[in-house]
């Protein structure tokens, strides 16, 4: 018996062990579905298919930069070809004309290697670079401009989830309303009219928070969307403490320009794009050049038609020629040097001298079409940061009243001096103020971000805006 209950009893220590180690493993397992930021960035830049498109795009082109740099070196083929022949025919390998079946092989080795043409090469291998160098900033463009709508979703979960907060909260006052107001009516203080429009109102609060966590809901499936995870996927984000200060703290528009100037990938890639339609027009003023270039050749052949002598009464007339001394024996060796000089091609070569030269001031336009675009998105940016603050704060300070005011009506209608009507409308008016409140320091907080992206700085909830 005692031995039974000793069992027991560890029967029921291993049971509590091992809940409390599933609870704790739950636990981290929640935990880990707890995405911050930083966390959503990174994953989108790793995860995200246009930015893998992107990335292949730059792996193409640096194929074809070390391409180009090889071209620098000769050229290395060799071939083989055997033939049969039958009826009347030339040898090739005795130059003669035969009426029977024949069969011939020809080997040969070959090199040619450029040794000027214009400094087309050279250039060619500056532009592929300049090539390869704007796609990289494309792709970093393109992963600059995700992780910014990261932030932005990021920041309308946040914003969505107050709004369900605050529609709950509410809720939760207008159910306490229309408790206390139940059992005025039931005292005969109030008319049944004023409870009818509270219970109104709290089925219109009821909508709102289905409303609020519908776009929750959306706010959510945008950000796992663009995560390339499934609607379904366990996710939750983390909840930093975010407030806005008393005063904007902003550097200088100036400031923020040149350094975005220095750093965005969209001015880099039109750089580049500029420097490789330079070496565009340099290849193709290339082509007026003349053009020198150096060829060798090692070649030897077989026939079954040569023979060990070329004389009929000869005992060996009729045995052929050994595979191995016929391979020797026809070797054959040349060196040769080609200058090819450009006089006239329809026009062609001008052509596409002219045509080049047009692409150089396009991309001349495109460029500064790129540096004018940052300086307004910069100061668009910077301007938008400032109204944004001045509505927060302007909306702050009306929170403050209509929130006075609202506790001022209630305390009224407590006693009876106001209809339910006034009572509403007081409410709602909180409401709305709570929900522009919010809209308008979230909507702050991403102008902070944007300016912060334009800087370079890493985006982050963590710094106090």
């Amino acid at each position: 018996m005692k031995g039974r209950r000793v069992f027991n009893s560890i029967r029921l220590q291993c049971v509590l062990l091992s809940s409390v180690f599933m609870l704790l493993s739950a636990g981290q397992a929640v935990a880990q579905d707890i995405w911050t930021l930083e966390e959503c960035v990174l994953y989108a830049l790793e995860h995200n298919i246009q930015i893998q498109q992107s990335k292949l795009e730059v792996d193409i082109r640096e194929l074809k930069q070390t391409e180009s740099k090889l071209s620098l070196l000769p050229s290395l083929n060799s071939g083989l070809t055997h033939s049969f022949g039958w009826g009347r025919s030339v040898d090739m390998a005795t130059y003669q004309y035969v009426n029977t079946q024949t069969q011939s092989s020809y080997f040969n080795l070959s090199s040619d290697l450029a040794l000027f043409s214009g400094f087309q090469k050279l250039n060619t291998i500056k532009q592929r670079r300049a090539d390869y160098l704007a796609a990289k900033y494309g792709s970093d463009k393109m992963q600059n401009d995700i992780s910014l709508t990261v932030a932005g979703y990021y920041l309308q979960i946040l914003f969505s989830k107050e709004l369900v907060n605050n529609a709950r909260s509410q809720s939760a006052v207008t159910k306490q309303q229309m408790e206390r107001t139940q059992k005025l009516v039931e005292a005969g203080t109030l008319a049944r009219g004023s409870l009818l429009e509270i219970q109104a109102q709290d089925a219109n609060e009821e909508v709102a928070i289905v409303q609020a966590e519908n776009q929750l809901k959306l706010a959510y499936l945008d950000l796992l969307q663009l995560l390339e995870l499934e609607a379904e996927t366990p996710f939750e984000i983390e909840i930093p403490e975010l407030t806005v200060s008393s005063e904007p703290s902003l550097l200088p528009v100036q400031y923020i320009y040149n350094k975005a100037m220095e750093i965005m990938p969209e001015i880099k890639n039109a750089e580049m794009n500029f420097e490789s339609s330079t070496r565009a027009l340099a290849i193709a003023k290339g082509s007026r050049s003349p053009d020198l270039s150096l060829s060798a050749a090692l070649g030897t052949n077989y026939s079954d038609q040569i023979r060990m002598s070329n004389n009929p009464l000869d005992p060996d007339y009729e045995r052929v020629k050994d595979f191995n001394n016929q391979l020797r024996d026809n070797r054959s060796t040349t060196l040769s040097i080609r200058l090819s000089i450009p006089i006239f091609n329809a026009y062609q070569i001008s052509s596409y001298i002219g045509q080049s030269r047009l692409g150089l001031l396009n991309a001349g336009y495109t460029l500064d079409l790129a540096k004018n675009t940052l300086r307004k998105n910069v100061e668009t940016a910077y301007a938008d940061a400032l109204a944004a603050h001045s509505t927060y704060k302007a909306r702050e300070k009306s929170m403050i009243s209509l929130t006075e005011a609202f506790h001022y009506t209630e305390q009224r209608f407590n006693l009876g001096m106001v209809n339910a009507v006034d009572y509403n409308l007081a409410k709602n008016q909180l409401s709305t103020a709570e929900s522009e409140l919010l809209s308008s320091k979230y909507d702050y907080l991403f102008k902070l971000k944007i300016l912060d992206f334009y800087m370079g700085r890493p985006l982050s909830l963590t710094d106090n805006p």
